[in-house]
């Protein structure tokens, strides 16, 4: 019997024609020399949940399916043409006796639907293991594995407490890593690296002998919080959350980067009303993210914030690994219960921006005034809201010739603006070149 050995796709294959011919899990290991719980581990890891009709059916998962007879849930909150509400897959988010109900059978071996005869015509939420959608995640997965930094954010706050004030003080990091060898707990060269990475708050130039040799070329070292930050939060888990939702509830967050390894923007974009919230940050790192959720919160409340963030859109960059810290803010809850969730954070697909297309368009205003390679490093924040309202003070087509400032204003109000420093520009004032942050 095989043992510490990953499965190949033939294997992977092997199991999914086993499962859809409904064999045992035993009957499976027997058949690829493995034990019965390393296939179990691998279908369980992988399902794939899939929200599907059955024949002639729309996806309807509500426990009351079959008795329900209300109609016009929805209210015309969107475009719906079914005579009763139990034939709508987009209702359920809308009514108040919904009831969700799930498979029993999911909750035994072999825990998927692959190879039942009730799936033909079954309306709940599947699960499916696919050999290929298997193969992708434990690739994924193993590289991920073998990159970054194994480090959670209060791992490197106790690590940079210790180092970073030694080194301010002149001490080199070797004497640092001997004279505190049971509270570092790091070699050299990872304290090396997290200085090199900013991770620490002491830069190379805080090292004496550091900025005398010339930087070795290698790979650049992404630093992800959480490894698996992506998971229940994907591009796919996105539309199946705002489905039944209006657009006006969708924020796509992003990061317009100046100089290399200076300072960098975080930018937030109201899509319904192409309103735009930037704010600047001394790196990018997700502490740096995590900390101006706090300044929104604090600086909102928790009716304005909830209102403005219900739920948003980024992409899979390190800055944005540490979901838990945006969703639940400063007291994150055991198991992330939803006590007190403030927002929904989900993620593209990696390489594809195009997902969250209106941000990155929305980015060509900024690059009128700082144009690709312009050093952020002399601007303060001051001047970074000075671009902003003249941004949201420029009139859109799509807006009816309104400017996202008027349009924002009228959706949430005169008070969230003068909460967030907003002021309206006049069309005559508007500049949109470099010059305006020169002055």
């Amino acid at each position: 019997m095989e043992t510490f050995k990953h499965f190949s796709l033939e294997e992977r294959i092997i199991i999914q024609n086993e499962l859809n011919s409904r064999k045992s899990f035993k009957a499976i290991a027997m058949e690829l020399g493995k034990a019965p719980s390393s296939i179990t581990r691998e279908v369980r890891r992988h399902i794939e949940q899939k929200e599907s009709g059955g024949y002639g059916r729309h996806f309807n998962d509500c426990a009351k399916r079959f008795s329900c007879t209300l109609e016009n849930v929805c209210q015309g909150a969107f475009p719906c043409s079914r005579k009763l509400c139990r034939n709508c897959k987009k209702c359920k988010g809308l009514c108040s006796e919904y009831l969700k109900e799930t498979c029993p059978r999911l909750s035994k071996a072999p825990y998927v639907c692959n190879g039942c005869e009730e799936r033909v015509k079954c309306t709940l939420k599947k699960s499916i293991y696919k050999a290929v959608t298997a193969e992708e995640a434990a690739a994924l997965m193993l590289r991920e594995s073998r990159s970054g930094i194994a480090l959670d954010e209060e791992e490197i706050r106790r690590i940079d407490d210790i180092v970073t004030p030694l080194i301010q003080q002149g001490q080199s990091i070797h004497h640092i890593c001997q004279s505190n060898k049971d509270s570092v707990m790091c070699s050299e060269r990872t304290i090396y690296n997290y200085v090199n990475d900013r991770v620490l708050t002491a830069k190379n130039i805080d090292l004496p002998r550091k900025v005398r040799y010339r930087p070795r070329k290698k790979a650049k070292t992404r630093f992800k919080v959480d490894k698996a930050c992506t998971a229940d939060r994907s591009y796919k888990d996105f539309h199946a959350f705002t489905e039944s939702m209006e657009p006006s509830a969708i924020v796509q967050m992003d990061t317009v980067i100046g100089r290399i390894g200076g300072k960098v923007l975080l930018t937030l974009y109201f899509v319904n009303c192409s309103f735009m919230l930037a704010y600047l940050r001394d790196a990018n790192t997700s502490k740096s993210v995590t900390d101006i959720f706090l300044m929104l919160w604090e600086l909102l409340g928790k009716k304005y914030f909830m209102e403005l963030f219900p739920v948003i859109l980024t992409d899979n960059g390190s800055e944005f690994s540490d979901p838990s810290a945006i969703e639940f803010g400063p007291e994150i809850p055991p198991n992330n219960e939803a006590g007190n969730r403030r927002t929904h954070l989900f993620y593209c697909n990696p390489s594809s921006p195009f997902e969250k297309g209106a941000v990155e368009n929305n980015h060509e205003f900024i690059r009128r005034i700082l144009p690709k390679g312009t050093s952020f490093d002399h601007l303060m924040q001051d001047d970074i809201q000075r671009m902003l309202n003249h941004v949201n003070s420029y009139a859109r087509k799509k807006l009816n010739n309104k400017s996202p400032h008027e349009t924002f204003g009228f959706l949430h109000g005169e008070e969230v603006l003068r909460r967030l420093g907003a002021e309206l520009i006049s069309p005559q004032d508007i500049v949109l070149k470099p010059e305006l942050l020169s002055n």
